[in-house]
């Protein structure tokens, strides 16, 4: 069963690590991490492309994430990896991945890491 629009919560930005209150959390965000972006040796999640993780207590996880433009040539396939990779994750029962477009995407959105990985510092 997916969540309703009332039940999704809204995506503000890039994902804070420990909002979530689902000690499945810092799983997910490894398995995330191990999805990367196909033209950047970076990955998913510290581009910041994630903005939402909800997990519910019987294991039915929604990730909502953005792009970091609309015409991205994988954009269908981007969530998939994503949801092959948190379905892994032992406990999780169900991985919901929609794309967001609210806010849009800056390079502020990167972690540090990402950031000098790219040489942007």
């Amino acid at each position: 069963m997916s969540l309703s629009e009332a039940e999704r919560p809204v995506a503000t930005g890039p994902y804070v690590e420990g909002t979530c209150s689902s000690p499945l959390e810092s799983d997910v965000i490894a398995a995330i991490r191990t999805v990367f972006d196909p033209e950047l040796p970076v990955s998913i999640y510290d581009l910041g492309l994630i903005y939402v993780i909800d997990i519910a207590e019987d294991g039915h996880t929604y990730i909502g994430m953005t792009l970091t433009a609309p015409g991205c040539p994988v954009a269908g396939e981007i969530p998939m990896w994503i949801q092959e990779a948190v379905i892994k994750v032992p406990e999780i029962t169900k991985v919901e991945v929609e794309i967001l477009w609210e806010p849009p995407w800056n390079p502020d959105n990167m972690s540090d890491a990402a950031k000098l990985d790219l040489g942007m510092f």
